[in-house]
């Protein structure tokens, strides 16, 4: 991962932050619909239009933000990137690095176990259905760090993520 002087993200990575934190919210709050087809399907039971096109679009989805984020750690690995501000002190800038590294492994595993899930044996669908809860928390945790630097700090950490190519 290249750092530098820039002093903000590019559109590309502050959009695909956007785009894939909308997709997650979209699971976290419609994700249930898989479960709840597969397990009617395996009881035989019929399933509402509705619930069967939120499975669909559930499964879709995930495919979306699998691809989303690997096109994103690519960008990390190769775009330069704002060194993190100091402001917060050493062990806040740890903190931050290990919660990103936390959601990456999040937005590759679960996709992944959810496509376990469906095409290797339903017992990865356990393991996929982890990720709810530890995304939940996971995602209050950056938005308080995010508003904690906001308001308390206002360092423009925020800023960073929120106008390309600005601090």
């Amino acid at each position: 991962m290249t750092r530098s002087h820039v002093l903000g993200y590019s559109p590309l990575q502050v959009g695909l932050h956007w785009g894939i934190a909308a997709l997650v919210l979209f699971q976290l709050l419609f994700g249930e619909s898989m479960g709840e087809v597969q397990r009617a399907t395996a009881r035989g039971i019929a399933v509402s239009g509705t619930e069967a096109g939120l499975a669909t679009a559930h499964y879709w989805v995930g495919i979306a933000i699998l691809a989303l984020v690997l096109l994103r750690l690519v960008l990390r690995l190769t775009l330069k990137v704002p060194a993190p501000l100091e402001t917060a002190g050493r062990w806040a800038a740890r903190l931050a690095s290990a919660a990103h590294v936390a959601f990456y492994v999040l937005l590759v595993a679960v996709p992944v176990t959810g496509l376990l899930a469906v095409y290797a044996s339903p017992s990865f669908g356990g393991i996929h259905e982890l990720g709810k809860p530890l995304f939940i928390i996971l995602i209050g945790l950056h938005a308080a760090a995010a508003l904690y630097h906001q308001f308390w700090l206002r360092d423009g950490t925020l800023r960073r993520m929120l106008v390309p190519g600005e601090s």
